[in-house]
């Protein structure tokens, strides 16, 4: 039986088990072409031969986009700047991703002339509320398809026997111990065997971090520099956003920085536990509010802070093309614009110490701040802070 209310689906395609099935059940389901799309935002998995595997499960064609320096630009940056933590430990490097492959994936729709845009998000995920809200926001004309919600597949053994049916080429096995989504900020490990909160992590599962207590026994010292709030350099060597952060995932990780195994709450509904690897996000994130530490305005600063769980939040639940976000980064960029200078991080065995940091605009006063007498009199006069403290405490009398 087939679906005519469709001619031609871009599809987002990774040449697993589940996509590639996808792509036959579209043409099997709609009785349409199928374009399929993939996005390369870090994931390190082999590309070569995506488009011919694509088209031996019956795609029309195959693009593959390269949103490596994109996506650390346009995306992981301004979650630095705004200290983006969803419910105070996720760095959000699934989240971050979706919207600009949301985007790309709408361009390409565009531009390959499909009416309709699929997925293999399933139905109990962010991730579709994330993809859909993206199409929503930039093409709310084009049909979507969420094959998840819609077919009669419960299980992979499913998935393998209708490839099997179809002929479709397969590399999977039925045994899987947790999903794997990586990119150029994070490897989120979930589901499976990690479905029991009280299990412990297999430490081999790990990619991008070194176990730490088998990480160098000599500390590590990395210098970030900041410009608005943006990293620049490392050690001194300007990078660009991806070579950078590449950089960063290098160092940070070989010292076991950056593994974090919490129980989050999804945007559907259900508690989720996953477990992170985010060395060089962790690194920046950190070097980041050093800097912002000498540089920023405290009321500033306060209200930044204030805005920081909306922003995670945001970004968690998929409304990046949303007005409020609008409102939000604008308000993030303003608090940055003095946020430039440089700050020194120690690696050490899974964690890290902020152990300097500096700024050509600093507002911190070695002078004022001193407990010498620096000549301070002429700006801050100690015996003021007797009237200070009287009027703050005037509320605290009970009179």
């Amino acid at each position: 039986m087939t679906d005519g209310s469709v001619k031609r689906v871009c599809l987002a395609y990774s040449g697993g088990l589940d996509t590639s099935v996808i792509l036959r059940w579209l043409i099997e389901t709609y009785d349409c072409e199928v374009v399929a799309y993939c996005a390369d935002v870090g994931q390190e998995e082999e590309l070569d031969g995506l488009p011919e595997k694509a088209k031996a499960s019956g795609a029309v064609d195959c693009v593959i986009r390269d949103l490596r320096e994109e996506f650390a630009r346009d995306y992981v940056y301004p979650a630095i700047q705004g200290n983006a933590l969803y419910e105070g430990t996720y760095f959000l490097g699934t989240a971050l991703a979706r919207p600009v492959i949301g985007k790309h994936h709408v361009e390409v729709a565009r531009e390959t002339g499909c009416d309709a845009i699929a997925h293999g998000a399933t139905g109990k995920g962010n991730d579709q509320v994330r993809f859909e809200l993206a199409y929503r926001a930039l093409a709310p004309d084009l049909k979507v398809i969420a094959p998840w919600r819609e077919w009669d597949l419960r299980s992979r053994t499913d998935c393998m026997a209708y490839a099997q049916k179809y002929s479709i080429p397969i590399t999977a096995t039925v045994k899987k111990p947790y999903s794997i989504d990586r990119n150029l900020l994070h490897i989120s490990f979930e589901g499976g065997v990690l479905e029991d909160p009280w299990r412990a992590p297999d430490q081999s599962m790990f990619v991008m971090t070194t176990n730490p207590e088998e990480a160098p026994d000599t500390a590590a010292e990395v210098i970030i520099g900041f410009e608005k709030g943006l990293p620049v350099s490392l050690d001194g060597q300007a990078l660009g956003p991806a070579a950078l952060l590449a950089r960063a995932n290098q160092l940070a990780g070989a010292h076991g920085v950056g593994r974090v195994d919490m129980v989050e709450n999804r945007f559907v509904g259900l508690k989720s536990r996953g477990v992170y690897e985010t060395p060089g996000g962790t690194l920046l994130h950190a070097a980041h509010r050093a800097v912002e530490s000498i540089t920023m305005d405290r009321e500033v600063m306060h209200e930044r802070d204030r805005l920081m769980p909306r922003f995670a939040e945001l970004i968690y639940n998929g409304f990046w093309f949303s007005p409020e976000m609008k409102f939000v980064r604008a308000a993030l960029d303003e608090s940055q614009t003095n946020v430039t200078g440089e700050a020194r991080v120690r690696l050490y065995k899974g964690g890290l110490q902020v152990t300097g940091r500096r700024s050509p605009v600093s507002l911190y006063s070695e002078a004022l701040s001193s407990f010498e007498d620096a000549g301070e009199a002429d700006t801050y006069v100690q015996a003021d802070a007797t009237g200070f403290i009287h009027l703050q405490g005037l509320r605290l009398t009970g009179e």
